[in-house]
């Protein structure tokens, strides 16, 4: 997936978080529980793989690069999910062949800012859809 391809992909997926929210939620709104709980942990998430990347930590680079792409798809943050798609890719196959602790670095370099900045946009996003929903906060 080309750049603009992946920016142009939607923060969230409305559809991926009413699956959610009807997947579930109950009396103490689980699911808005659930999302408060990404918003929350992914600076950390973030910073693992800031860290590991930089570091030249391969198998912590795919953890936490499997982690948010995973957790991000979970709430349909569809473009995040698609950019840890991408550096997981890059991960995989740049140091196939490199050196990881060469690879990395240059792979943080290259991804870690857009991540990062789509991060923040989507935990914001995120957030403004848990005020407007009907029910309890």
């Amino acid at each position: 997936m080309t750049q603009d391809e992946v920016n142009a992909l939607p923060l969230l997926d409305p559809a991926a978080l009413g699956r959610l929210r009807d997947e579930l939620d109950d009396d103490e709104g689980v699911w808005k529980v659930f999302v408060r709980n990404f918003i929350a942990q992914l600076p950390q998430r973030t910073e693992k793989l800031r860290l590991a990347l930089t570091t030249g930590d391969l198998p912590g680079s795919l953890d936490a690069v499997l982690s948010l792409k995973t957790s991000s798809q979970m709430v349909g943050a569809e473009r995040l999910a698609e950019l840890a798609m991408g550096l997981e890719r890059s991960v995989r196959t740049e140091t196939r062949d490199a050196a990881s602790g060469n690879a990395l670095p240059r792979l943080a370099a290259a991804h870690l800012k857009t991540i990062m900045k789509c991060g923040r946009q989507t935990s914001d996003l995120l957030q403004r859809y848990l005020d407007s929903a009907p029910g309890r906060k």
